[in-house]
């Protein structure tokens, strides 16, 4: 069942849960898109008859939960967008990682390009061709010790995380790159239960093969290639934008449950 945060007659603001595309997805998998169109059907806030408009504004990878806005009129959805392009619209995560970061507080700016099949995106020299500049801050709100996780040779840390740019994948891939991957991410970090972080081999490599292709010089992996989990600890868990009409500041927040953030929970 769909979890509105807050409806009117030009947008609607949800939590996207973990294992969910943002958008349509291949092979009838549940989608976002899907599921605010039978909400709009069933509490009939469009035209009979219709097929619902739904404006997506934004997009969060499918093992990340938070959330969302899209837009119920075409207007909303220019202006939401162009606040996307602007970036009057406002995201902040939170992160359970390996480890603990250096700093408490820092800014990570480094470049960052996608696999020549799409399917990854890495951290690269700033030379390289095609590379875009990626940009995020970050406070460590706690660090754990990982016996608590069964990971006895490792810590875990809660995270916020701000972005400044909107890069594919982009806190998955600055986080595994400077040494510090998402707990559960095994597309660019390490499996749950594994206890030892080849720090080295994820941050200093020169150059890799590809997802398969042939090697790209200049690029240094962020992590490990497996297969993607259904959800990672990733939650985006605040949204401030402009109503695209009333032009009022709104703020919506939610707190990350289950997984592995309970293990921060007092």
């Amino acid at each position: 069942m769909l979890k509105v945060l807050y409806e009117d007659d030009e947008i609607l603001v949800v939590i996207k849960p973990a294992g969910v595309e943002s958008q349509a997805a291949k092979r009838f998998a549940p989608d976002m898109v899907s599921e605010v169109k039978k909400h709009l059907v069933i509490n009939k806030s469009c035209t009979p008859g219709k097929e619902p408009y739904v404006g997506v504004i934004h997009r969060l990878d499918k093992p990340v939960s938070g959330v969302m806005v899209y837009a119920k009129t075409k207007r909303a959805a220019a202006a939401l967008s162009e606040q996307v392009q602007s970036h009057k619209m406002k995201k902040i995560y939170t992160a359970v990682v390996h480890g603990r970061p250096v700093n408490m507080v820092d800014n990570y700016v480094d470049y960052m390009v996608k696999t020549p099949d799409g399917n990854y995106s890495q951290v690269v020299d700033k030379g390289i061709t095609g590379a875009k500049k990626a940009e995020l801050s970050y406070e460590v709100l706690k660090t754990i010790d990982g016996k608590i996780a069964g990971m006895p040779e490792t810590e875990l840390s809660l995270v916020r995380i701000s972005l400044k740019t909107g890069r594919h994948h982009q806190i998955r891939v600055q986080m595994a790159y400077h040494g510090t991957p998402l707990y559960g991410d095994m597309k660019y970090g390490v499996p749950v239960g594994t206890d030892k972080l080849d720090k080295k081999e994820n941050a200093d490599q020169g150059t890799m093969k590809a997802a398969g292709n042939r090697n790209m010089p200049g690029i240094r992996t962020a992590g490990n290639m497996g297969s993607g989990r259904e959800s990672i600890a990733l939650c985006a868990s605040a949204l401030t934008f402009f109503h695209p009409v009333t032009k009022k500041e709104m703020t919506f927040e939610i707190e990350p449950v289950g997984g592995a953030f309970q293990l921060f929970q007092v």
